[in-house]
Protein backbone atom coordinates (compact mmCIF):
# COMPACT_ATOMS: atom_id res chain seq x y z
CA UNK A 1 0.00 0.00 0.00
CA UNK A 2 1.44 3.32 -0.80
CA UNK A 3 0.66 6.98 0.53
CA UNK A 4 -1.27 7.72 3.65
CA UNK A 5 -2.05 3.78 4.63
CA UNK A 6 1.70 2.92 3.82
CA UNK A 7 3.00 1.04 7.04
CA UNK A 8 5.65 1.99 8.52
CA UNK A 9 7.43 0.49 12.22
CA UNK A 10 5.02 -1.14 14.15
CA UNK A 11 1.98 1.47 14.09
CA UNK A 12 -0.93 0.28 11.87
CA UNK A 13 -3.28 3.27 10.09
CA UNK A 14 -6.47 4.04 11.48
CA UNK A 15 -9.24 2.88 9.04
CA UNK A 16 -12.37 3.96 10.23
CA UNK A 17 -13.88 7.48 10.52
CA UNK A 18 -13.70 9.71 13.53
CA UNK A 19 -16.54 9.96 15.73
CA UNK A 20 -18.48 12.99 15.81
CA UNK A 21 -19.91 13.38 19.68
CA UNK A 22 -22.46 15.86 18.50
CA UNK A 23 -24.35 13.04 16.82
CA UNK A 24 -24.34 10.97 19.72
CA UNK A 25 -25.31 13.42 22.34
CA UNK A 26 -28.52 15.07 20.08
CA UNK A 27 -29.69 11.04 19.66
CA UNK A 28 -29.23 10.39 23.54
CA UNK A 29 -31.42 13.65 24.44
CA UNK A 30 -33.97 12.89 21.80
CA UNK A 31 -34.67 9.38 23.43
CA UNK A 32 -34.62 11.01 26.83
CA UNK A 33 -37.31 13.43 25.55
CA UNK A 34 -39.02 10.99 23.95
CA UNK A 35 -39.26 9.08 27.18
CA UNK A 36 -40.50 11.69 29.19
CA UNK A 37 -43.18 12.80 26.68
CA UNK A 38 -44.48 8.79 26.67
CA UNK A 39 -44.29 8.98 30.23
CA UNK A 40 -46.46 12.58 30.35
CA UNK A 41 -49.15 10.98 27.91
CA UNK A 42 -49.60 7.52 29.88
CA UNK A 43 -50.14 9.53 33.06
CA UNK A 44 -52.42 11.83 31.44
CA UNK A 45 -54.37 8.86 29.78
CA UNK A 46 -54.14 7.13 33.14
CA UNK A 47 -55.59 10.55 35.10
CA UNK A 48 -58.85 10.88 32.00
CA UNK A 49 -59.68 6.91 33.15
CA UNK A 50 -59.39 6.70 36.83
CA UNK A 51 -60.51 10.66 37.34
CA UNK A 52 -57.31 12.27 38.66
CA UNK A 53 -58.72 15.68 38.14
CA UNK A 54 -61.53 14.72 40.89
CA UNK A 55 -58.57 15.62 43.32
CA UNK A 56 -57.90 18.61 42.37
CA UNK A 57 -61.51 19.41 42.02
CA UNK A 58 -62.07 18.37 45.56
CA UNK A 59 -58.85 19.89 46.57
CA UNK A 60 -60.07 23.36 45.06
CA UNK A 61 -63.28 22.85 46.35
CA UNK A 62 -62.20 22.55 49.96
CA UNK A 63 -61.01 25.85 50.14
CA UNK A 64 -64.28 27.33 49.75
CA UNK A 65 -65.36 25.34 52.64
CA UNK A 66 -65.93 27.24 55.84
CA UNK A 67 -63.35 26.36 58.81
CA UNK A 68 -66.15 25.88 61.51
CA UNK A 69 -69.24 23.99 60.31
CA UNK A 70 -72.33 24.55 62.21
CA UNK A 71 -73.78 21.04 63.43
CA UNK A 72 -77.29 20.11 63.22
CA UNK A 73 -78.94 20.34 66.32
CA UNK A 74 -79.99 17.10 68.43
CA UNK A 75 -83.03 16.11 68.21
CA UNK A 76 -85.72 16.55 70.84
CA UNK A 77 -87.45 13.31 71.30
CA UNK A 78 -90.70 13.49 74.30
CA UNK A 79 -90.02 11.66 77.37
CA UNK A 80 -91.23 7.58 77.68
CA UNK A 81 -93.28 9.14 80.71
CA UNK A 82 -94.69 11.83 78.11
CA UNK A 83 -95.90 9.38 75.71
CA UNK A 84 -99.40 7.12 76.48
CA UNK A 85 -99.44 3.63 74.69
CA UNK A 86 -102.40 1.48 74.15
CA UNK A 87 -101.35 -1.96 74.19
CA UNK A 88 -103.29 -3.91 71.39
CA UNK A 89 -102.95 -7.97 71.36
CA UNK A 90 -103.48 -8.95 67.11
CA UNK A 91 -102.26 -12.73 67.84
CA UNK A 92 -104.47 -15.81 69.66
CA UNK A 93 -101.98 -15.85 72.56
CA UNK A 94 -104.08 -14.97 75.41
CA UNK A 95 -102.83 -12.46 78.23
CA UNK A 96 -100.15 -11.20 75.64
CA UNK A 97 -101.14 -7.49 75.79
CA UNK A 98 -101.13 -6.79 79.99
CA UNK A 99 -98.16 -8.83 79.66
CA UNK A 100 -96.58 -6.10 77.20
CA UNK A 101 -98.18 -3.44 78.94
CA UNK A 102 -96.80 -4.15 82.64
CA UNK A 103 -93.23 -4.21 80.30
CA UNK A 104 -93.39 -0.84 79.07
CA UNK A 105 -94.81 0.64 82.20
CA UNK A 106 -91.62 -0.71 83.99
CA UNK A 107 -89.64 1.25 81.33
CA UNK A 108 -91.24 4.38 82.03
CA UNK A 109 -94.39 4.61 79.90
CA UNK A 110 -97.66 5.95 80.36
CA UNK A 111 -100.40 3.34 79.42
CA UNK A 112 -103.34 4.15 78.01
CA UNK A 113 -106.09 1.19 77.26
CA UNK A 114 -105.39 -2.65 76.58
CA UNK A 115 -106.86 -5.37 74.99
CA UNK A 116 -107.36 -6.97 71.71
CA UNK A 117 -106.67 -5.53 68.66
CA UNK A 118 -109.86 -4.06 66.74
CA UNK A 119 -111.03 -6.39 63.72
CA UNK A 120 -108.97 -4.66 61.22
CA UNK A 121 -105.98 -5.65 62.60
CA UNK A 122 -106.86 -8.92 64.15
CA UNK A 123 -104.66 -11.77 63.68
CA UNK A 124 -103.60 -9.98 60.79
CA UNK A 125 -100.37 -8.24 61.53
CA UNK A 126 -97.61 -10.80 60.55
CA UNK A 127 -94.52 -8.51 62.02
CA UNK A 128 -93.29 -8.21 65.20
CA UNK A 129 -95.89 -5.34 65.78
CA UNK A 130 -97.73 -1.57 64.19
CA UNK A 131 -97.44 1.36 65.82
CA UNK A 132 -100.34 2.73 64.94
CA UNK A 133 -101.00 7.25 65.50
CA UNK A 134 -101.09 10.25 64.82
CA UNK A 135 -98.99 11.72 61.85
CA UNK A 136 -97.23 14.01 64.29
CA UNK A 137 -96.09 10.92 66.08
CA UNK A 138 -93.87 10.50 63.48
CA UNK A 139 -91.12 12.15 64.25
CA UNK A 140 -91.64 12.22 67.63
CA UNK A 141 -93.87 8.94 69.57
CA UNK A 142 -92.34 6.23 66.70
CA UNK A 143 -89.11 6.46 66.81
CA UNK A 144 -88.94 6.42 70.75
CA UNK A 145 -91.31 3.59 71.21
CA UNK A 146 -89.62 1.79 68.25
CA UNK A 147 -86.57 1.81 69.98
CA UNK A 148 -88.29 -0.70 72.78
CA UNK A 149 -89.35 -3.29 69.91
CA UNK A 150 -87.32 -3.35 66.90
CA UNK A 151 -89.19 -4.24 63.56
CA UNK A 152 -92.13 -2.58 64.50
CA UNK A 153 -93.66 -1.12 60.90
CA UNK A 154 -95.13 2.55 61.87
CA UNK A 155 -98.63 3.62 60.59
CA UNK A 156 -100.57 7.11 60.52
CA UNK A 157 -103.95 7.14 61.23
CA UNK A 158 -106.58 10.25 61.34
CA UNK A 159 -106.54 10.63 65.10
CA UNK A 160 -105.83 14.16 66.45
CA UNK A 161 -104.72 12.74 69.86
CA UNK A 162 -101.32 12.28 70.92
CA UNK A 163 -101.41 8.93 72.02
CA UNK A 164 -99.96 5.87 70.07
CA UNK A 165 -101.03 2.16 69.86
CA UNK A 166 -99.07 -0.73 69.95
CA UNK A 167 -100.52 -3.37 68.13
CA UNK A 168 -98.83 -6.98 68.38
CA UNK A 169 -98.35 -8.93 66.06
CA UNK A 170 -97.63 -13.00 65.32
CA UNK A 171 -93.91 -12.63 65.28
CA UNK A 172 -93.56 -10.49 68.53
CA UNK A 173 -91.31 -12.13 71.06
CA UNK A 174 -90.16 -9.91 73.39
CA UNK A 175 -88.94 -6.35 73.77
CA UNK A 176 -85.50 -4.88 73.13
CA UNK A 177 -83.00 -5.84 76.36
CA UNK A 178 -83.44 -2.34 78.64
CA UNK A 179 -79.73 -1.86 77.90
CA UNK A 180 -79.95 -1.91 73.92
CA UNK A 181 -83.02 0.21 74.23
CA UNK A 182 -81.16 3.09 76.50
CA UNK A 183 -78.54 2.62 73.65
CA UNK A 184 -80.67 3.17 70.75
CA UNK A 185 -82.76 5.63 72.05
CA UNK A 186 -79.10 7.74 72.81
CA UNK A 187 -78.64 7.09 69.21
CA UNK A 188 -81.54 9.06 68.21
CA UNK A 189 -81.21 11.96 70.61
CA UNK A 190 -77.53 12.78 68.73
CA UNK A 191 -77.23 15.82 66.82
CA UNK A 192 -76.98 15.33 62.87
CA UNK A 193 -73.43 14.75 61.67
CA UNK A 194 -72.30 18.31 59.65
CA UNK A 195 -72.68 18.12 55.74
CA UNK A 196 -68.56 17.49 54.62
CA UNK A 197 -67.70 20.06 51.91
Amino acid sequence: MGGKYRITGDKYPRMRRPRRRGKLILAATASVVALGLAGWGTMQLIDVFTGGDRKASAADHKTDCPTTRPSAPAKVLPKPAKITVNVYNATPRSGLAKKAADELKKRGFAIGKVGNAPAAYDKKVPGPGVLLGAPSATNGSFPVLGTQLVGATPKTDARRTADVDLILGTKFKTFSTPQSAAAALAALAKPAPAPSC
